[in-house]
Parts: structure tokens; sequence; C-alpha cells
């Protein structure tokens, strides 16, 4: 017997008794690797799905149909017509580490599959009644591979169409420990929903097909392009198409408007490279994107599809592959968020649905892309600069009585008609009527000012003839302290008394009429957060507070000249001008049609 035999049998020669009693170091068996590696793997049924529709989609599959029964306990099916294997692939493909997808270490760093590792089929195998039966597309016979529990594999001649089914029985039949920690069968169905959800956006031309216990429970038909099949999937999301280069880095998007954020970000799909993956800085880059338009905690809605060289991407960090290291991670994400945010700031968002059917537009689908209210091919009046808007103020002396105000930000040709509960300012636009919220609007003024004014470090002071005291807590005074030069290059002139009072020197001259403390309170609560925004996004939360305490507000009554010019100076706002610094839509309209209805013509 040899020296790695008897290390195997755990009979060390040469050792005496007391010696072999202690615990010696092992090689595990076969089938108990596949076990351990399986937990890796096969966390759940979704896993099993997630992992054979990917090597059905890199064997060049374009139709896949999976079926499961028992929320994938009782079975699995996954059926493709890729190219299939010969009798020595599909004998190998059950081996562990045998792949044909890679063969060299450096081939890690160019990968352009899904899988590369050659853990899928036996980790699943070694926990449940398996088979796979394929045929190339050029052989007029087929082979099946059944395995049991991870035990020795068997191989016969078999029929079939070209392509390739792998079989799942019984999951977890022979380890029910694993059983115990899987949720109700409702969850599990909602688990592998979500993940043919994400593969069907990942791959937009790919036909995919979901039978749950013999009956079709949803079907993902191709697409022409990931815009087309985002509209499928979110039909009744405002989504608007951006797309974008910087530095290598190629974005594709369909996100949703601000106000639609949700809390988490189940609700955000992104793909590397065409891999789904759930990366929480990505997520946070792209909801960064949005300013302080989307509060912290909440993620935008849509698809995000993130293309840049392999050699870039680092997806062998994680045992399912559902995350990714970049090489150059801040240079990445930095590119992320400018590309998404120089679109999302002109209102791409849809005002409908199942308006853009492809990521070609037309002339009027690309309006609708960037028109959220279709006010686009109206004549203009005449460009002239337009005064900052200021309450009290009278509307540019070229603007016509009727209103019209200049094109700007999809504002064009509204004319004002009035004041609607002294809260909303009705405008008549060319297909119905416009209503705008005026604290929103003011409030997105007012942003954009100074926001400008911060980053050119020209913000305007009003210096008071007596500071007015502000009692803090001693937290508050510390970061007051720390964040001095931030406070005054905001317009905010902070001077420390003691350990629990600061003076107020000065206040944004374009912030009138509003409670001191109050602003100097909720500014350093912007700027105190920590963990999930970066310093730059809680400077922009701060000036969203600071534009929301100056602002008009709901009640106050507003002349004619007042909402012109308000609307004037809206339409000069480069960002968002469709939505408030805190997210909510600027403006409603009600279209000719809603109106017609609403009175029986």
């Amino acid at each position: 017997m040899s020296l790695f035999d008897e290390l195997v049998a755990g009979s060390p020669r040469g050792e005496s008794a007391s010696l072999a009693q202690r615990p010696r170091v092992l090689l595990l068996a076969s089938d108990l690797v596949d076990q351990i590696a399986a937990g890796e793997v096969v966390e759940r049924p979704a896993s099993v799905v997630k992992e054979l529709v990917e090597n059905a989609i890199d064997a060049g599959a374009k139709s896949i149909q999976v079926e499961t029964e028992a929320a994938g306990l009782a079975r699995i099916v996954v059926t493709d017509d890729g190219h299939g294997m010969d009798r020595e692939d599909a004998w190998l493909s059950v081996a562990r580490h045998a792949t044909s997808k890679i063969r060299k270490v450096e081939d890690l760093s160019t990968l352009h599959t899904m899988g590369f590792r050659g853990e899928a089929l036996p980790s699943i195998a070694s926990v449940s009644r398996f088979s796979i039966r394929t045929r190339p597309h050029d052989a007029v016979e087929g082979v099946e591979v059944r395995i049991e529990g991870g035990g020795a594999a068997t191989i016969q001649v078999a029929g079939g169409a070209a392509g390739t089914s792998v079989r799942v029985d019984e999951l977890f039949f022979n380890v029910p420990a694993r059983r115990k920690f899987l949720k109700s069968a409702a969850t599990e169905s909602a688990q592998i929903s979500e993940t043919l959800l994400r593969i069907a956006l990942a791959n937009p031309t790919l036909r995919l097909v979901w039978m749950r216990d013999g009956r079709r429970a949803k079907e993902w038909a191709p697409a022409n392009d990931g815009y087309q099949r985002a509209l499928q999937l979110f039909p009744d999301e405002k989504l608007g198409a951006l797309e974008g280069e910087r530095d290598g880095v190629h974005v594709r998007a369909m996100l949703s408007a601000p106000e639609r954020a949700r809390v988490g970000a189940q609700h955000l799909h992104v793909s590397v490279n065409g891999r789904v993956v759930r990366d929480r800085a990505l997520a946070r880059a792209i909801t960064f994107a949005y300013g302080s338009t989307v509060p912290p905690g909440r993620t935008p809605v849509g698809v995000v599809w993130l293309s840049l060289s392999p050699d870039r991407v680092d997806a062998n960090v994680h045992p399912q592959k559902a995350e990714v290291r970049f090489a150059d991670a801040r240079v990445v994400l930095d590119n992320v968020t400018r590309i998404l945010a120089s679109g999302l700031g002109h209102s791409p968002f849809r005002s409908r649905p199942n308006v853009v059917q492809s990521a070609t537009p037309t002339a009027s689908s690309d309006e609708e892309l960037n028109d959220p209210w279709q006010l686009a091919g109206v004549q203009p009046v005449p460009d002239e600069p337009a005064a900052d808007y200021e309450m009290g103020t009278l509307a540019p002396a070229w603007m016509s009585d009727a209103g019209v105000v200049s094109p700007q930000q999809g504002y064009r040709g509204l004319r004002v008609l009035g004041q609607v509960a002294r809260t909303y300012i009705v405008c008549e636009g060319p297909n119905g009527l416009v209503v705008l919220d005026q604290h929103a609007a003011d409030e997105r003024v007012r942003h954009a000012k100074l926001a400008a004014d911060y980053s050119a470090r020209d913000v305007s002071v009003q210096r008071w003839l007596m500071p007015e005291r502000v009692d803090l807590s001693e937290r508050e005074v510390v970061l007051a302290t720390e964040q001095e030069a931030t406070l005054a290059a905001l317009g905010l002139e902070v001077r420390v008394l003691g350990p629990r009072t600061v003076t107020l020197v000065g206040t944004p001259a374009l912030l009138k009429n509003v409670s001191a403390d109050r602003l100097l309170r909720d500014v350093l609560a912007e700027l105190g957060r920590t963990g999930s925004r970066a310093f730059g996004d809680a400077v922009d939360t701060a000036l969203a507070t600071m534009a929301c305490h100056g602002s008009i507000r709901a009640g106050q009554a507003l002349s004619m000249e007042e909402m012109r010019a308000l609307i004037l100076s809206l339409a000069n706002v480069e960002s968002f001008a469709g939505h408030c610094p805190h997210g909510r839509p600027v403006a409603h309209t009600i279209s000719l049609s809603e109106l017609s209805r609403g009175v029986g013509r």
C-alpha cells in the first residue's frame, strides 16, 4: 500500500497507537467534497435554476424552457436548443472542475461566459436524482447521463431533440437538514421567478418559458434589445432610456423617475457584461446619479446594463458568481454615476407606458423619452436672457400678456391660467392642462441657484446686524466646528460660542424669512449623515433642505406675474426640472382626451 493510500485510509505508518488516536489530516472522500461544494453553489431551488439556465446560455441557446414542481423541490427540468454535447463531453460535464469555458489561468481575465468553474453540475448531482440528456445538432442520436446523490455516473444512448435537457428530481433528498432551511413553497417559487426575471433582463433576445406545476406561469418573448425587454417587464413604470460611455465604461439604462424609488435595492436590476449581479456599491453609484431627489434608503426602479473590458472585472469572487469586483472600482463607479447623472438631469422619464418600442426611437418616441409632458413642437417666443427668479419681481418685458414662456426642459408654450387652492399653478399646454406644484417648482429653482453658486463658491450671503444665538447639542457643535468651511460655502456663517452654543452671523441671501435656527439644525443633520451616502451627496441633500426652507409655501397667494416668472425660471433649470430636490414631480398633465371623457364628449 502506498503512502497516499494509507493517508486516505487513515492509518499512517510508523505511528504509535497513542499518536494514531490524535485527529489526523485526511483527504475527504469525493462524495463529501461534492456535498460541501453543493452547499456553496446550490443554496435553494432558484440556485439550481440559475446555474442550469446560464449553462444553456453559454451553450448558445436561443430558447429555454424551465419546468418546476413543488417550488423546484420535487422536480426541475431545464431544456434548451443550444449546441448540445457528444458522448465524451456529456460524461465529462458531470465531473468536478471539467469545463469547456477556460483552459488556463489567463482565461479568467477574459471571461465571456456565465460559467467557468466546472462545479455546477456535479454539485447539483450530489444532492439530487440527476440526469442530463443531450444531442448535438449534427448527430442522429444523443446520450443520457444519470447520477443519484453523487454516486457513480451511468451513461447510455438516448433519443431526443437537439440541445440539452437537465432533470433534477428530489432536490436535497439525501441531505434533509438542508430542506429545513428553505422557506415556504410560495417564497421559493418567488425566488425562481425573480431569478428568471433578472436573466431575461440581462439577455433580452432570449426566449424564456417557465412551466410551474404543469402550467405556463410566465413567458418572456424575445425582444429586439434591452430597452424593449424592460418595457415588456415593467409596463406600469415610467422609465427613461439613457446611454453613455466614459473611459471604456459603457452604460445603458431604463430607470424610473425619482418619485418611484423604493426602499431597498430589490427592484433595481443590474448586469455586468451580461452577468446578473447584486452589488451594493453599484446600486449606490446608480442612486447617487439622482442627487438629492432620491432620499437615503431608497433606490430607483429599473435596469442598468454595464459593459467594460473583461480584464477590468473579476467574476471569481462569489461561489454563485452573483458578485463581481472591479480592478479600478473607484473609476468605474464614478463613471457610472456621471454617465447616468448627465442623462437623468434632463428628465428622460416617460409619462405613460408602452410608447417606446425599440432602442432606435423614431422622432415621436424620442420626444416621448425627453419631453415628459409632451410639450415639444410648440413655437417658442424669442430667446432672451431671463433675470434670476425673485418673489415679488415682474416677468421680463418681452413676455406676452398670454403668459407664454421660453421653451426649456419640456416647459414649452405654457399659458398660465391661474392658481388653485393657493397651491397649484394651472397652465394650458398644447395637449391639455399642466398643473404645477408651486412649492416643488420654486424649490427646484432655488436648489439649482444654490447648487450653482456653491459649485462656484459664490453663494451670496446676507449678514445679520444682530447675529442669532442658536442652542445645539454638543455633537452638533462639534460638527459645526468640523464643517465650518463647508457651512460657509453653503452661505451659513457660524461662530462657536461654547460647547452647546453657536451664533449664526449670515445666511444665504436667496433664503429670506426663514427660521435660521431650524435651517442650521437641518443642514447639520444632513451633513452628519454617515454610511450610505458620500459627503458630496450629503452636501447636495443639505442644499435641498435649504431650498425647501426658502421656497414658496402651499397656501401662499401668487400674482399672475409671479406665477409666470416662476415658470420662466423653472424652464431655465438645467437638471431635474421635472422634480423637486426631494424627488416629488413638479408638474402633472391632464390630457385633452381625459378632459373630454370627464365631460362625456
